[in-house]
Parts: structure tokens; sequence; C-alpha cells
């Protein structure tokens, strides 16, 4: 699914497109998305885009009038297309912004999601969705102060607790692994029961994989306005995710899988106490 970079290279892409145009109409062809697209995303018609911003995995569309809340689901995207392309299957929502070009929401497993937060209701990050969230990780808010205080005495793995929303937004799954391999933490271990000066490397650590991750990413936005919708996400060279069985590329142990809240882990034994 697409994770805090994508996301983040997904706004970039499109902000060039929408910053000081008026959304001249909105398509709703599938309204059944994890929650009904509701009519009052038509408000936003006629009105300028004045910025496109990521809150999380979330993608703010603001104006004067309200902010659209975009979210790609487990296999969403957005693409800018001209307008006499052929839909696809699986195009839900559709944004008109000139003449000449759209933003359309492609989501074949349809839990992406498209809300309206009204501007009389109150600053966008009051909505349900966005209020309880932890800070950004590239922000000043996340920091080793923040991380070491925040993990103490806490007892669930800190690979779950570091993926918590409500600890710091848009660590997935793939950053959680390459992070804490890079921080040799076993992802397994309790979260208050890591050093400070571990926790003070992960909390640099998570800051870089997502930032080098966001870079690789951005080196394909001249590409976005592609006609298979794809923004051409970045390709690392991952240390253990999905790597399991194979040399750890620092010192050649096998790569190791466990199951942690569901999710697949990877690590190395060697190189993560």
């Amino acid at each position: 699914m697409p994770e805090l970079p994508e996301v983040e290279t997904t706004c970039r892409g499109i902000e060039p497109y929408l910053i000081g145009r008026k959304a001249l109409s909105i398509d709703i062809r599938n309204p059944n998305m994890r929650w009904p697209i509701e009519e009052t995303v038509r408000e936003l018609v006629g009105v300028k885009i004045e910025a496109v911003q990521r809150r999380a995995k979330y993608i703010l569309i603001r104006s004067n009038k309200g902010t659209l809340i975009l979210h790609l689901g487990m296999s969403g995207s957005l693409r800018i297309c001209p307008h006499e392309t052929e839909f696809k299957k699986h195009d839900h929502f559709v944004i008109g912004l000139g003449s000449d070009i759209e933003m359309r929401l492609h989501d074949p497993r349809r839990f992406g999601a498209v809300l309206w937060h009204p501007t009389i209701d109150g600053p966008v990050s009051k909505h349900r969705l966005l209020q309880h969230l932890g800070p950004e990780p590239l922000s000043k808010d996340f920091d080793a102060n923040y991380l070491v205080t925040s993990c103490k005495n806490r007892k669930t793995t800190i690979k779950q607790y570091i993926m918590n929303n409500k600890t710091v937004v848009g660590v997935g799954n793939i950053y959680a692994c390459e992070a804490l391999f890079r921080s040799g933490i076993k992802p397994n271990r309790n979260a208050g029961n890591i050093s400070r000066a571990k926790l003070t490397l992960l909390s640099e650590q998570i800051k870089k994989v997502l930032s080098e991750a966001i870079k690789q990413g951005g080196t394909t936005l001249r590409d976005f306005l592609r006609q298979d919708g794809q923004p051409g996400y970045f390709k690392q060279r991952l240390q253990v995710y999905d790597r399991a069985g194979k040399p750890c590329r620092h010192c050649g142990s096998s790569i190791q899988k466990i199951v942690i809240s569901n999710r697949s882990t990877f690590y190395c034994s060697k190189c993560q106490r």
C-alpha cells in the first residue's frame, strides 16, 4: 500500500497542476469507497485551490471554503491526464481542472477515501480522522527526547509502537523494518526496555530512511503526468524488508522473518539486538 514517501511524492506531483486552479467540475463515478463519497465534496467546485498538503497518509487539497481529504487506501493512486483519456474501470473520482486536464482517483480495492471538511467546521486538523494523530516524523516535534519520553514503561514491541499513528505518523511496515535495522534494534523488543542511546539513533534513522525514500521518489516527479497513472515511485535498495532467507548486506547472516501484530517483519539476528 502507499506509505508516507509515496503519498508525499504524490502530493508534490499533483501540486503544480492544482495550485491556483479552480475545480471546475467533480464527477463521482463510484461513491462506494471506504466511506461513501458524499455530495458535499461538490462544494469545491468553482473554488480556487490554495494548497496541497500531506498529514500522515492523508492528502489535503485546501481552499478558503474547505478542505478535500483524500486517502489512497491499499491500492489507490492519483493521476493527472487530459480530458479525452479513456477511463479505467476503477477510476472512481474525478476533478476537472480546466479545458485540458483533470485529476482522477484510481482505486481497484476501494479502501481509499474522499471526504469534505468545510471551513466553518474549524481547522481541518480537528477532523475526526486527523485530530488524534501523532507528530510528523520529519518535523521538529519528533526527536530523540520525544521518543525516549513516550517509550518509557511501554510494554508493546518497539516495531508496533513506532507504527502506531498516535506515536508518530507514517512509519509504515517497510520503513519501520529498515529504520530498526539501521539502529541495530530487534523489532520485537519492548519499547520500554531500550536504551536512550538506541532510541536516539532510532529517531534519527526514521527521519533518514523516510527522507531518502522521498528524495528518490522526487526524482520521478517530472514524469507524474503519465497515461498509466503511475507516478514512478522510487525503488530503494532495502536492507531487510522482504529479504527473508537472503544474506544480510552488512554481516552475511540470513535475514529472519517473524510476524508482529499481523505484519511480516524482517530483521538480522546478528546486527539487531
